[in-house]
């Protein structure tokens, strides 16, 4: 009986569809510009949201495909004014949107099926309701991400050229 059992958790295993996963790296930049971000803990905060996004977004993905993305430019939306000090808020216009350079690659089941680098922004973000009203820190590069992942990776739309 317990060999049964072993044997049927075996097959089970290999029959399984491996689960979907996201890999996000970043390149980041060496310097910390005072108009993007305040230090360079603000910056990798960024990052680390963006990464978490991808990877819950990634849960979306059906089994056995697997998304890398290398994120190499972040830029948030606004911008401070250095003469000030560091307690001022970003600035935010329709002049600074969120912008964001990317490389990614899309498999299933060890053959890349879509891959590409882009940069991705928002020229309309003010105008984006969910992350006006949302508290959370990044809102709006939270929603430049989840656009991107929805329209390329999910829906499969090709770049706007």
């Amino acid at each position: 009986m317990r060999r049964a059992g072993l044997i049927l958790i075996a097959t089970v295993a290999l029959v399984s569809p491996a689960s979907a996963e996201v890999t996000v790296r970043y390149a980041t930049p060496r310097e910390v510009s005072d108009f993007y971000f305040r230090s360079a803990s603000e910056r990798d905060a960024l990052y680390r949201e963006l990464a978490g996004t991808l990877r819950r977004m990634g849960e979306q993905l059906p089994p056995g495909r697997s998304l890398k993305v290398e994120l190499s430019d972040v830029r948030p939306a606004g911008r401070f004014n250095p003469v000030y000090d560091s307690t001022r808020p970003r600035m935010l216009n329709g002049a600074t949107p969120p912008s964001l350079k990317l490389r990614y690659a899309l498999s299933e089941r060890g053959r890349t099926i879509a891959r590409g680098e882009e940069t991705v922004t928002d020229l309309n973000y003010l105008e984006n309701i969910s992350a006006r009203t949302s508290l959370s820190s990044f809102p709006y590069e939270r929603e430049l991400i989840r656009d991107w992942f929805r329209d390329r990776i999910l829906r499969g739309r090709p770049p706007l050229r």
